[in-house]
């Protein structure tokens, strides 16, 4: 493991995003995950990824939450990838307050899609490492 902090994206809780409870509705905290995911693969230099026509796909998305939101606040959603063999990879984002309590964890099951032949490629870092993404900025444990 490594001491290195996962990619994170500050937003601020808006108050159109809430339900009729008063806090933020359950689908929009998906929304700031995926807010994260694509900010996180900008941050590692995604522009090559397109070119190849190659895109990250979502497979599948589970949230546990923890802690309301409510307008105003100020949140830090993280987000870090792993790998392992086969056609998919994984992303976990926490959804953290300014003063530390966590709101929510998601994670995430995605791959890596061939956007002429609509499939999943095999080996989604090895791409993303040939593409010149940065891993380090993806994951903590690169």
């Amino acid at each position: 493991m490594t001491d290195r902090e996962p990619f994170r994206t500050r937003i601020k809780v808006r108050h159109y995003e809430l339900d009729t409870l008063g806090h933020l509705n359950h689908a929009v905290y998906h929304s700031y995950g995926e807010v994260s995911r694509l900010e996180v693969f900008e941050a590692a230099g995604d522009a090559n990824l397109r070119e190849s026509r190659l895109a990250p796909v979502l497979l599948e998305s589970n949230i546990v939450y923890r802690r309301e939101l409510r307008a105003g606040d100020v949140v830090d959603v993280t987000c870090d990838a792993s790998f392992g063999d086969g056609k998919v990879f994984w992303m976990t984002s926490r959804i953290i307050k300014l003063d530390g309590t966590l709101s929510a964890e998601i994670k995430c099951t995605l791959g890596l899609m061939d956007l002429e032949k609509r499939k999943l490629v095999p080996d989604p870092r090895g791409h993303f490492e040939r593409a010149g993404l940065d891993l380090k900025v993806l994951s903590t444990s690169e």
